[in-house]
């Protein structure tokens, strides 16, 4: 595997802060490649070298975190989903300007559900409609509900500035999922 330089790491480090950052200012429709450029101090040039545009660029930053997301949760495959929950909301915490500004914004519907989607699928190894209480009942639906019920609790924490500790709502949501899956 070929080691990256670590300017063009810190350029491309500069040009996501730099997306993120105008995202939580302003609608990303209004944000030109100049804003990015100008914001992250680099030339456009090295956006372009990087990015075919800022829709890529976009593309690429939420691959990103969707991509550390489904590692977290192989990582935590042998974990109960409270413990797994603490490894997902303590990366939440730590990338708290993406995460409050994809779910909070109106341009970023295509984050929330591509994150409802993953959810979904990490979750659809936990779900047995063949015995137990979730006997007779449609995986589908269930999926949905708890999918979108743990998408909702992470927009319900950023929305509200994350008012309780990353660990106590890992804790809560992964209870409430350990009784019910």
């Amino acid at each position: 595997m070929t080691k990256i330089d670590r300017r063009i790491l810190r350029s491309r480090e500069s040009i996501k802060n730099a997306v993120i950052e105008l995202m939580s200012e302003k609608k990303f429709d209004d944000i030109t490649i100049r804003d990015i450029s100008d914001r992250a101090n680099v030339n456009r040039g090295t956006i372009y070298l990087h990015y075919a545009d800022k829709y890529d660029l976009l593309d690429k930053i939420i691959e990103e975190h969707i991509g550390n997301l489904r590692e977290l949760c192989h990582s935590a495959s042998d974990m109960t989903f409270q413990e797994g929950n603490y490894v997902w909301f303590d990366y939440f915490a730590a990338n708290h300007l993406f995460f409050s500004t994809m779910l909070n914004t109106k341009s970023a519907a295509y984050f929330r559900s591509r994150f409802l989607d993953l959810v979904v699928q990490e979750y659809r190894v936990e779900v047995d409609v063949n015995e137990g209480k979730n006997r007779g009942l449609s995986e589908d639906i269930i999926l949905q509900f708890f999918g979108a019920a743990v998408v909702g609790a992470v927009e319900w924490w950023f929305k509200h500035d994350m008012p309780i500790p990353a660990r106590t709502i890992a804790e809560q949501t992964g209870l409430l999922l350990d009784r019910n899956l």
